[in-house]
């Protein structure tokens, strides 16, 4: 089971790593940076970096803080960055039997609360762009600009690649009637995830109040079409889908990805209309 563990974080949390950044700090597992807070009945693992205006950064599906030793060294030379494994994830201890994006989110707000933070910037890649979707939804006041990347709003094949659903769906199916052990329960819990949630409405799209930058690869396993939906759902969005690229934009693409999240955090939001469509 845990190859199949493995090829979750390959497939949706895109980690190859080789295509890491090599670097001195242990991102995930650093001693002077990271803690533990009692969170809603589990035992949240987080890290911060650097000073300024604070940053969320949310990782994926299977995934922990390590997915992004791309970003944090360039976004903490000006942010107060903060990442945590998600519940059931990384270090974060979770003996629950259940999980869904939305116990994720609220999860992030009560961090967010316990570190006295009232707003911030948020990142989110995979699972981590639906959360970061669900909190903007959910804890309105937490969330200044949004950046979600490979995020999806249903599990079902108009939203995600075919093969890929239909894999997931299956693993997931294959999964359940074995015997289950603590590792097959945690297993469990996350290929759920990936088979049976999120549920996300366009109607929940429209009360999101931030701006929000919508991201995706060309050749994603979220249909480009469904991203599209996504940033047209949003009141105040930007689109921008990646040409040559599939899942992993926050690694293959990390130096653009990052300057481009940058831009849009540090610029004001410009609705464009009328004329300055023509420009």
């Amino acid at each position: 089971m845990k190859t199949i563990f493995i090829l979750i974080s390959l497939l949706f949390c895109g980690l190859n790593f080789k295509a890491q950044t090599p670097s001195k700090v242990q991102y995930g597992d650093n001693a002077k940076a990271g803690n533990y807070f009692d969170n809603r009945g589990f035992k949240m693992y987080y890290e911060t970096y650097g000073s300024g205006e604070p940053l969320l950064i949310i990782h994926g599906n299977g995934g922990s803080i390590k997915d992004f030793k791309n970003q944090i060294p360039y976004f903490s030379k000006n942010y107060k960055v903060i990442l945590a494994d998600s519940r059931a994830q990384g270090k974060s201890i979770d003996p629950s039997d259940s999980l869904s994006y939305e116990m994720m989110a609220d999860d992030l707000n009560g961090l967010l609360e316990h570190l006295k933070i009232k707003s911030c910037d948020v990142i989110g890649w995979s699972d981590g762009g639906i959360n970061g979707l669900l909190l903007a939804i959910r804890h309105p006041e937490k969330v200044k600009k949004l950046a979600v990347t490979g995020a999806n709003l249903v599990p079902d094949d108009s939203a995600v690649d075919p093969y890929i659903y239909k894999w997931a769906k299956s693993l997931n199916d294959s999964i359940n009637k074995l015997p289950i052990t603590p590792e097959l329960k945690t297993e469990r819990k996350l290929f759920h995830l990936l088979a049976k949630e999120p549920h996300i409405s366009v109607k929940d799209l429209q009360k999101i109040e931030c701006p929000v930058l919508v991201i995706g690869g060309d050749h994603d396993v979220i249909r480009t079409e469904h991203t599209m939906l996504i940033a047209n759902s949003i009141p105040k969005s930007y689109l921008w889908i990646l040409p040559n690229s599939g899942h992993s934009t926050p690694i293959f693409y990390k130096d653009i990805f990052n300057q481009t999240v940058n831009d849009f955090f540090i610029k004001p939001y410009r609705k464009i209309e009328g004329l300055d469509r023509m420009r």
